[in-house]
């Protein structure tokens, strides 16, 4: 029986042992500094994601800087301005670094532009700085086909991207004032927090793609580097260079469905929009 108690009471031990340990581990990892790396990658749709990683970079004390991987075509106008917002937040309160990957063009760009620094190789695609909206007319497909669709609508122009009808002279005027205005909302925020003349940049902000060194030169980027070189950046930003610093990937945690079914959903169509999109064609 005294052999029991005395097995019981080391077990005992070990579990109050190993308790602490985990306690003081957590402590300590919570209070060391830590670098942040966000990733941004594909075409920009789903902001959310994304934007929450921010807010908790943001949020978490231990984070003195936060790293973000663009690589990206660029995608629609209102899901990367939020991003843009949301980095723009971000830098009030901590470094950011940006370092660019293959591409980071056009919406890929936009959301770069608030971080402290860009990093791009000298390869990296870049620029595509412009916007773009997509009218597919398939009258004649549906007339050859026999099929007849009519739009009930409040008013002339609620059927204005509908691809059941061709686009007037009229709905193209209206489409073309929305996309100037965006167009040069884009500009002004490049100059906001790039060192460039906003007219020189007009002069290459016609949908031209620009290698990183070429971004450069414009000084649309600041540095040529990968991504070591953005982390020891934001470490030299954040006031830890020489110091133990933690690097710490925060992922989006994906969809129920694509957790279920252990694969990524990707998007077949893409849906009616204003894109800041680089052009494949």
């Amino acid at each position: 029986m005294r052999d029991f108690f005395t097995k019981k009471k080391i077990v005992m031990l070990i579990i109050a042992l190993l308790l602490v340990i985990y306690i003081v581990s957590s402590f300590l990892y919570r209070i060391q500094p830590k670098i942040a790396l966000i990733s941004i990658d594909g075409v920009i749709s789903d902001y959310y994601p994304v934007v929450q990683n921010i807010d908790l970079a943001m949020k978490d004390n231990s984070i003195k800087a936060v790293v973000v991987k663009v690589n990206s075509p660029g995608g629609s106008v209102g899901a990367s301005q939020e991003i843009y917002r949301a980095l723009e937040k971000l830098r009030q309160n901590k470094p950011v670094v940006v370092s660019m990957g293959n591409v980071a063009a056009s919406g890929g760009y936009y959301v770069s532009i608030p971080a402290n620094v860009i990093y791009a190789n000298s390869g990296t695609i870049t620029g595509s700085i412009g916007v773009i909206v997509q009218h597919i007319d398939a009258t004649k497909l549906l007339n050859k086909v026999g099929i007849k669709i009519d739009n009930i609508k409040s008013g002339k122009n609620k059927d204005i991207l509908f691809p059941n009808k061709p686009l007037t002279p009229e709905a193209k005027k209206i489409i073309e004032k929305t996309i100037k205005d965006v167009y040069e909302e884009f500009l002004q925020d490049i100059v906001k927090y790039r060192d460039i003349d906003i007219n020189t940049l007009r002069k290459y902000a016609d949908g031209r793609i620009l290698s990183g060194k070429e971004a450069k030169k414009l000084k649309l980027i600041d540095k040529i580097g990968n991504i070591q070189d953005a982390i020891e950046e934001a470490k030299d930003l954040a006031g830890l260079k020489g110091k133990k610093v933690l690097l710490i990937e925060l992922k989006p945690k994906p969809p129920l469905l694509e957790q279920i079914l252990g694969t990524k959903i990707k998007n077949i169509i893409t849906p009616t929009g204003i894109y800041y999109l680089m052009s494949f064609e």
